[in-house]
């Protein structure tokens, strides 16, 4: 049986905004995606709250490009990315040229980990502004709503560099307005139809 490897940050994880709570399996779109492919995938979910992409970030769990080596065996046929919206956090102070720099480091590491593997990169949704009114403005301000808006640039130049899928959420669903970061049930069951429409 294939393996899928759900790798991301918090809406991976399928942290609920309303109170912080994680999803049930099947309200979350990577658990979803455990239920609907389980005749043809094994569906692998590590998703982890402010997991970042490229910048270090308290724990090897909690930094991307540390923690892949660990999930990422030889025998993962295909990895889902949603990732990268937690290295907008203010405290990491940065341009994007180094995050588009590091990003593509990363996505080069996932290459060479296993390099038979089919990547779908997931660009993060713009945060919106009404982040500033939630609890998230200790790690996130207007700088952070700014380069999110750049995301999709880089995750294009990105997936076109290493061959990768690429599905841009900003056109598929939109984030809470409790945070403007995670998003609802209802929109994790779009993201998860959408990505069974590439793998049946």
């Amino acid at each position: 049986m294939k393996k899928i490897l759900c790798f991301g940050d918090s809406n991976t994880f399928g942290f609920n905004p309303l109170d912080g709570s994680r999803y049930l399996e099947n309200e979350r779109w990577s658990g979803i995606l455990k239920e609907k492919l389980k005749e043809k995938y094994l569906v692998i979910e590590q998703g982890c709250n402010n997991r970042s992409a490229v910048f270090d970030n308290n724990s090897i769990e909690t930094t991307g490009y540390k923690a892949i080596k660990k999930y990422l065996t030889k025998d993962i046929d295909i990895i889902i990315l949603q990732i990268g919206i937690n290295d907008m956090q203010f405290l990491y102070d940065y341009d994007l040229e180094e995050f588009k720099k590091r990003f593509k480091d990363f996505i080069g590491l996932i290459r060479k980990l296993n390099e038979k593997l089919r990547i779908i990169l997931l660009c993060p949704n713009e945060i919106d502004e009404c982040i500033l009114k939630s609890g998230f403005n200790l790690m996130f301000n207007q700088t952070s709503i700014e380069k999110s808006k750049c995301l999709i640039e880089i995750y294009n130049f990105i997936s076109q560099e290493f061959n990768c899928d690429l599905l841009d959420l900003n056109s598929l669903v939109v984030t809470s307005k409790i945070d403007g970061l995670h998003y609802d049930i209802e929109n994790h069951q779009k993201i998860a139809n959408a990505l069974l429409d590439y793998l049946l």
